[in-house]
């Protein structure tokens, strides 16, 4: 027996555990952007229309049968219709996916501002709305707003959202320690079940949570709850311990990556 047959031997053993480890993969991944995405509608319709199918062959409804074969096309249109948004979101997070992503990821410092200027207005009930960037581009809603390409700093958040000023209403933009843009309109969110005790800025983060891969922190200005919504969820009033977990995890911080602010003249602008 050659080296050839031998390899070959040892495949055919293992194909069938690859087989279904690949398979067990893409159904997980699968899984998580539908979760991700509120896709669990699609599922369901899906699950209904076979169990209908289903139930005409096994108990020969003949009728039921013929009328599901006839009017399946437009199922299927009716379908892509109906659930557009939920589709989009679906293809929007596959596009985003990091499966065959390589390289070193960019690293963050910036946490420590937006968290000193996101205490400091939820102390002087004061809102604020700031959009991290990660991996999908933003242009279309930097579009919406003014433009600045500033370092970032808590100084400036709060100058921002603290007075009012035409762009305190918005949202900012943040990415590589640069706030890029300020006054931001966001898309406000489509789900149907949202408390109706949350204001405009708390569905405008679930709005972009829910079409791109962005993190947003949210101070309300009635409460001064601090606020952060991702993968289409919103996690409301979270204390200054979980913010940092989150937004170290989320952005893929390090430890060694987190640079503490020592400017004494920022500190005492921002208190």
């Amino acid at each position: 027996m050659n080296t050839f047959n031998i390899f070959q031997n040892a495949y055919n053993y293992i194909r069938p555990v690859l087989d279904v480890g690949v398979l067990t993969l893409v159904l997980y991944k699968a899984y998580e952007v539908f979760v991700k995405t509120n896709g669990m509608h699609l599922i369901k319709a899906g699950i209904m229309l076979a169990v209908a199918y289903a139930a005409a062959v096994i108990l020969d409804l003949s009728a039921l049968l013929w009328l599901l074969n006839i009017v399946a096309p437009s199922l299927l249109v009716g379908f892509a219709i109906v659930f557009q948004p939920e589709l989009r979101k679906v293809f929007l997070k596959l596009g985003q996916g990091e499966w065959f992503a390589f390289g070193h990821r960019s690293r963050h410092t910036y946490v420590d501002s937006v968290l000193i200027a996101a205490e400091t207005l939820s102390n002087q009930r004061r809102g604020m709305l700031a959009v991290f960037v990660r991996h999908t581009g933003l242009k279309d809603i930097i579009e919406t707003g003014q433009r600045l390409n500033a370092d970032l700093s808590s100084s400036l958040l709060v100058t921002i959202f603290g007075h009012d000023t035409p762009m305190h209403d918005g949202a900012v933009i943040i990415q590589g320690g640069k706030v890029l843009a300020a006054g931001c309109f966001l898309p406000l969110s489509e789900q149907y079940d949202i408390k109706k005790t949350f204001g405009t800025r708390h569905r405008a983060a679930l709005g972009v949570s829910e079409e791109t891969d962005a993190l947003v922190l949210v101070v309300s200005e009635e409460s001064g709850a601090i606020s952060l919504a991702y993968d289409s969820k919103l996690y409301y009033d979270l204390t200054m311990e979980q913010l940092t977990k989150t937004l170290e995890s989320q952005l893929e911080i390090t430890p060694d990556d987190i640079t503490q602010e020592d400017d004494s003249h920022e500190n005492q602008a921002v208190l």
